[in-house]
């Protein structure tokens, strides 16, 4: 089974930029749908983007449309969540998570990273 470890987490300014990363290891990395995911404190986890195995399909939340761009390396088992214009509202931990097919709802993936928290100032 895959292993997922989160990173590039911060404090950033409105308006400011973020790239996240999650590292896989323990399994063979195109064979799963990758995605991120948020949890602001009070907050359910949602959706916010996802890639397909080979990287040709991505879903975006409403959310991050227009400001955020999922990629995946194969060469480095890594997938990335590029996150530009960024808002106070966007400020959570976000997950990465890895599963058999593409899902927007948590119970969708089966394994998760570890989270890294995004903070963005007013």
């Amino acid at each position: 089974q895959v292993r997922l470890v989160g990173s590039g987490g911060g404090l950033v300014q409105t308006g400011g930029s973020l790239r996240l990363s999650c590292a896989a290891s323990g399994s063979t990395f195109s064979n799963y749908f990758m995605a991120w995911f948020r949890q602001a404190p009070g907050k359910a986890r949602e959706f916010a983007a996802a890639i397909s195995r080979g990287g040709s399909s991505t879903y975006y939340a409403d959310s991050a449309k227009g400001r955020f761009t999922i990629s995946r390396d194969s060469s480095k088992n890594t997938v990335y969540l590029q996150m530009n214009s960024l808002k106070p509202e966007d400020t959570a931990v976000y997950y990465c998570a890895s599963g058999p097919y593409y899902g927007s709802r948590p119970d969708e993936y089966h394994t998760w990273g570890q989270g890294t928290q995004v903070t963005v100032s007013p």
